[in-house]
């Protein structure tokens, strides 16, 4: 481990704002905070790609991803449910891998060479992209088995956080409990959007299909491990930058039902619900809200309507919030002072009465300089303080 002064400095400054700001645990502190009361200081999560996770260790000199958590005040804990768990799905020989849904991925390499480069997974066949009709659909034999997973070990992965960590259900992201997101993995994007307009029936069935996969699987998560769990997560990116990707109308007709079915699964056992999507989808959370939602996650900035003001004063007081951080524009592009001016027009906004979690709008990304997310976590102890 590193002892340099300028390695000292980077973790004293941090230490020394946690001193000032914490008396509660982490649970304690998110607690309060999605049931609309004030803590110590606003909660914290954290998204980053595993490139960036690589160089924060090397940065604040951490061994390994928990003590990074822990050092950086993240008070909340990921758990993935059976998926977790898992088995091995098929490899084919030209590199791509089956998931659980019959979807083909392969991994691709970005900024090949430079100081950023990093890998994600690319789908490259979508198995019910050139079916024609219901019955193909119906006669498709990868739909997944809830019966696949092994849940025995759910509780014990939740219950090694508590009491002190708030422990957060989310699953895979790649089978994250969801409805259209599953469906453009399956059937494409552009065919996805042209059944939404012109193919109700395939939409239907592929839905029913997704649904029915998901209100089995989740009781089999929450009867293992919901004792042990505070919060279930969704995620299902219905926002586009510059409005949603599926108007109120169309969202009634087809996800209104199955979002209001997976949300009181959740409440049966006692869990919170967070909900996870990219982009603008202002004109949706009323029916959020109608259909069960508790939390709303990713609030993100540069897309048109997500301001944090705005959605604190319209929506706050039937909707907890999570993100906001931008990671399109001022993370990686900024300057250590756009990225704490961001931080504190947030807090400024969102912690009045509770119900506002930091965090970025998705995964910081390879190409964000270290001295932005330095600022980030520093202006989240700073300026998240309740007085």
């Amino acid at each position: 481990m590193k002892e340099d002064k300028t390695y000292k400095d980077r973790r004293d400054r941090i230490n020394e704002l946690r001193a000032k700001s914490e008396k509660m645990t982490s649970r304690e502190r998110t607690r309060k905070a999605i049931n609309f009361e004030e803590p110590d200081r606003m909660p914290i999560d954290n998204w980053m790609v595993p490139e960036i996770k690589q160089r924060c260790m090397e940065y604040w000199g951490c061994e390994n991803e928990e003590e990074l958590l822990a050092f950086l005040g993240v008070d909340i804990r990921d758990n993935y449910g059976a998926s977790y768990v898992g088995q091995e799905f098929k490899k084919y020989d030209d590199g791509t891998v089956e998931d659980l849904w019959g979807v083909r991925r392969r991994v691709v390499t970005y900024g090949k060479g430079s100081s950023w480069e990093g890998t994600f997974k690319e789908v490259s066949w979508s198995p019910l992209e050139h079916m024609k009709s219901v019955e193909e659909i119906n006669s498709y034999t990868r739909w997944p088995s809830p019966d696949w997973w092994d849940y025995s070990k759910v509780k014990q992965d939740c219950a090694k956080w508590h009491p002190k960590y708030f422990v957060l259900n989310k699953g895979d992201r790649l089978d994250r409990t969801a409805q259209l997101k599953p469906m453009m993995y399956m059937r494409g994007i552009q065919q996805t959007f042209i059944d939404l307009a012109v193919n109700p029936k395939i939409v239907e069935c592929i839905r029913d299909h997704i649904v029915n996969y998901f209100v089995n699987y989740n009781p089999k998560v929450f009867e293992a491990g919901a004792s042990e769990m505070d919060m279930f997560m969704m995620g299902d990116d219905m926002g586009g930058q510059k409005g949603p990707l599926v108007g109120p109308d169309m969202w009634k007709r087809y996800f209104a039902k199955g979002f209001r079915t997976y949300c009181d699964i959740a409440h049966k056992y006692k869990l919170k619900v967070m909900f996870h999507t990219c982009g603008d989808v202002y004109s949706l959370l009323p029916l959020f809200i109608e259909n069960g939602l508790d939390c709303l996650q990713s609030l993100q900035p540069q897309a048109t309507n997500m301001d944090i003001k705005r959605l604190k004063k319209e929506f706050g007081k039937h909707l907890s919030f999570q993100g906001g951080m931008d990671i399109q524009q001022v993370l990686p592009l900024g300057k250590p002072e756009d990225v704490k001016k961001m931080v504190k027009y947030a807090a400024d906004n969102g912690k009045s009465g509770g119900g506002y979690i930091f965090g970025t709008s998705h995964n910081i990304q390879a190409d964000t300089p270290m001295e932005n997310v330095a600022a980030l976590f520093e202006a989240y102890h700073e300026y998240g303080v309740y007085k």
